[in-house]
């Protein structure tokens, strides 16, 4: 019997905002905007980070990191989204399902990790600036992202492959603009408890723990900002960490409201909003806040720019 429930649900709809057209014709020229400049802006920065000798450095190793998820994440579900606010039938494949599911999850909580390394690579540099060249070397940047990366996709596809083979009833129409996981698990008939004891395992460990460790790094790291003589250095340091804070609170606080509020079988317009918020306007502010305002990215990019142009 579950293996013909499951063989019927072939394709999903994806709800979206089918019942607010007004939300509709005022997300897509919105949506489009910010996923062109994400594009953009995380794309200039991996190029800028690798083109720029100066830039090889930790610090941008994780930033090219960033950039990559960024543009990963969005990519995941952004342009189907822009089809589906245009067109009434609003449908994808199973298997697209599956995929779009597996990868979103996976980029979504390799961010979450690489947040939390990137507060550890400045509190080494800011509070240990002596040994940071020995203790954040190389091969430690090469093993931090690529475990980040491996144990996350590791995660996402058990988390997927033990969702999608639960028998799905009904109408198979997904409540939300994309085959979010929490979404599509109310759709099935069979017993979710698994399904959910391994998210809920999963959103613990990525992310209460990475947010209480990046808020130690960041409360030592202002503690040692402090001891700093010059008024100018503790201006340009405390700038520098509030804007990296902002970001870091913009995304952990929008996914776990998400992930870890009490659970309801009722879908809301409001959980939808905060998934655009967090999955479409903070890879678009990343760039901004933690690359382009910095004066050394914005100098390898004029220096690039002129390589470029002089070559031409």
């Amino acid at each position: 019997m579950e293996l013909v429930n499951r063989t019927e649900a072939s394709e999903f709809v994806l709800k979206g905002f089918s019942g607010y057209p007004a939300i509709e014709r005022l997300l897509f020229p919105l949506c489009l905007a910010m996923y062109l400049v994400t594009l953009l802006g995380n794309a200039a920065i991996i190029a800028v980070s690798v083109l720029d000798v100066r830039l090889h450095t930790p610090m941008y190793f994780f930033l090219g990191n960033l950039s990559l998820l960024d543009i990963c994440y969005t990519s995941t579900f952004v342009p189907l989204m822009l089809v589906h606010l245009l067109s009434a039938w609003k449908t994808i494949s199973f298997i697209g399902c599956a995929i779009q599911m597996c990868l979103s999850l996976a980029t979504g909580s390799t961010e979450c990790l690489l947040l939390a390394i990137m507060a550890y690579d400045r509190y080494l540099a800011i509070c240990r600036p002596l040994r940071y060249p020995v203790l954040m070397s190389r091969r430690l940047c090469l093993l931090l992202a690529g475990a980040a990366w491996a144990l996350c996709l590791f995660k996402s596809v058990s988390e997927t492959v033990i969702a999608m083979r639960l028998p799905f009833c009904g109408q198979h129409m997904v409540s939300h603009f994309t085959c979010e996981i929490l979404a599509v698990l109310k759709l099935a008939c069979g017993d979710t408890s698994i399904s959910e004891d391994f998210l809920l395992v999963g959103s613990i460990l990525l992310l209460p723990v990475p947010l209480t460790f990046i808020c130690l790094s960041y409360t030592l790291i202002l503690a040692t900002i402090l001891r700093v003589p010059s008024a100018a250095g503790r201006r340009k340091a405390f700038s520098t960490c509030s804007a990296h804070l902002a970001v870091v609170l913009l995304f952990y606080g929008t996914v776990i409201f998400t992930y870890m509020k009490p659970k309801s079988k009722e879908a809301r317009v409001s959980d939808e909003v905060f998934t655009v918020l967090y999955a479409v306007v903070t890879p678009m502010l990343n760039p901004v806040i933690y690359s382009l305002r910095n004066k050394e990215v914005k100098e390898a990019a004029r220096k690039v720019w002129g390589r470029r142009r002089t070559s031409k």
